[in-house]
């Protein structure tokens, strides 16, 4: 069986809202994996070619094209290694997470295509180390996985790495799972050059790997009949914030931040704004819901989806006090290996906590933007980046309201919940 070119959803198809799919509902769904040969094969492998044809790119955040990193890790010599980065150390984020509980043969699919493709010898598996469900959901999968009692088939291992925003980042998750602290390490070398145990390693998100094992099966023209010629095909967003059904979206390229907030339900009230990309991302006002989330589009405007985040500001949150709280938990959650995350971070993270406290206001106003230009691209990974980048736009928005802080403090809204600082819950729909 197949999945038609047109259906919707593609890598959704089949989830149940309780448990994960088993082998046999997800071939009966798919159809058996076919997994490439590499012997014989001379020169690049045809579904490297097949994967650069669908347009394929990854969805962790960078969008880096999927079969450039093939390429890069099929050059190296030696044994190579394949890993599966689904620790999802982005709050605002939970698709990583919710295809390893409901759907992990999508994700092992796409790591078996992998270790055939490049003749890797082990697949790991990293997940948060408080995402027990998907763990036993993973484990259990790979039980069910006939490929790997076979002759020659890669060992399968899952490891777990600390809760944090670190852990989502390559080199940092590298470095842990080789046996040192979860920090960045320095580049050259890269993963695909020498990733885990000093080996060649793909590392990719979940839904990357999910996407691969479908291109695999279908090829690039069926990846490509959904979505539009620069953005092809379907992928993951996590709605949160003031929506009537918070979490995972499946939704085709093209589609418009508005469609993606309708998929989820609808707004609960009306908008301050809307954080596009996450704790890295980029505010903007109600008056962009028209906006495509085409990467392309979004390029050309300074913007990103990310890994894949949309949250919707509602109007009775107090977006200074929001923002004062995602600055000091992205200092917290630094390295502290650098000058702009032991110095920069915490001082713009104490400036924005003294817009709704009693201290200096005014002075700390003027220097927050300063402070987020001088850590801009020092750092020794894209953190700093990020929490400029969520900071400046922010105050760019929302002028009105940092304004009124800095002259009269602390608003009522201030002491409401914060909005920001919980993951999304573990629904899924498509749009």
């Amino acid at each position: 069986m197949t999945l038609d070119a047109r259906q919707f959803p593609r890598l959704l198809a089949g989830m149940e809202s309780s448990g994960a799919l088993g082998i046999a509902a997800h071939e009966s769904l798919l159809g058996p994996l076919a997994t490439p040969q590499l012997k014989g094969v001379r020169g690049g492998h045809p579904l490297i070619a097949e994967v650069e044809r669908a347009g394929m790119r990854g969805y962790g955040g960078a969008g880096f094209p999927t079969g450039t990193k093939l390429d890069a890790v099929a050059a190296q010599r030696g044994p190579r290694l394949i890993l599966v980065n689904a620790t999802e150390g982005e709050p605002l984020s939970d698709k990583d997470e919710l295809l390893m509980r409901h759907l992990p043969h999508q994700v092992i699919d796409g790591a078996l295509v992998a270790a055939a493709v490049l003749g890797a010898e082990q697949i790991v598996f990293a997940l948060d180390v408080h995402a027990r469900t998907a763990h036993r959901s993973v484990d259990q999968a790979l039980l069910e996985r006939r490929e790997f009692g076979q002759r020659n088939a890669p060992a399968v291992s899952l490891a777990t790495a600390p809760s944090g925003y670190l852990s989502g980042q390559e080199m940092a998750l590298v470095n842990y799972l080789n046996g040192g602290p979860v920090k960045p390490t320095a580049t050259p070398p890269y993963p695909f050059e020498r990733g885990l145990r000093g080996r060649p390693t793909l590392v990719s998100n979940a839904e990357t790997f999910a996407q691969l094992g479908l291109v695999a099966r279908y090829g690039a023209a069926w990846f490509r009949a959904l979505g539009t010629e620069t953005n092809p095909g379907t992928r993951l967003v996590t709605v949160g914030g003031g929506v009537r059904y918070p979490g995972v979206v499946e939704i085709a390229g093209g589609t418009s931040l508005r469609q993606v907030l309708n998929a989820s339900g609808g707004v609960t009230e009306p908008l301050q704004g809307v954080l596009v990309g996450g704790y890295a991302g980029t505010w903007m006002g109600p008056d962009a819901l028209d906006l495509n989330l085409d990467p392309t589009n979004l390029r050309q405007q300074g913007l990103a989806l990310g890994s894949g985040i949309v949250f919707a500001l509602p109007e009775s949150a107090c977006v200074v006090a929001e923002v004062a709280s995602v600055a000091r938990w992205l200092e917290r959650s630094s390295a502290k290996q650098c000058g702009p995350c032991i110095h920069g971070l915490a001082a713009i993270a104490d400036a924005l906590a003294d817009l709704t406290a009693e201290g200096d206001r005014r002075r700390a106003y003027g220097h927050i933007e300063s402070w987020c230009e001088l850590v801009n691209r020092r750092g020794a990974c894209a953190l700093p980046d990020g929490a400029a980048s969520f900071v400046t736009t922010a105050l760019r928005v929302f002028r009105p309201a940092f304004d009124d802080h800095a002259r009269h403090g602390a608003c009522d809204s201030c002491f409401n919940h914060r909005v920001m600082a919980t993951t999304a819950p573990e629904g899924a729909v498509a749009a």
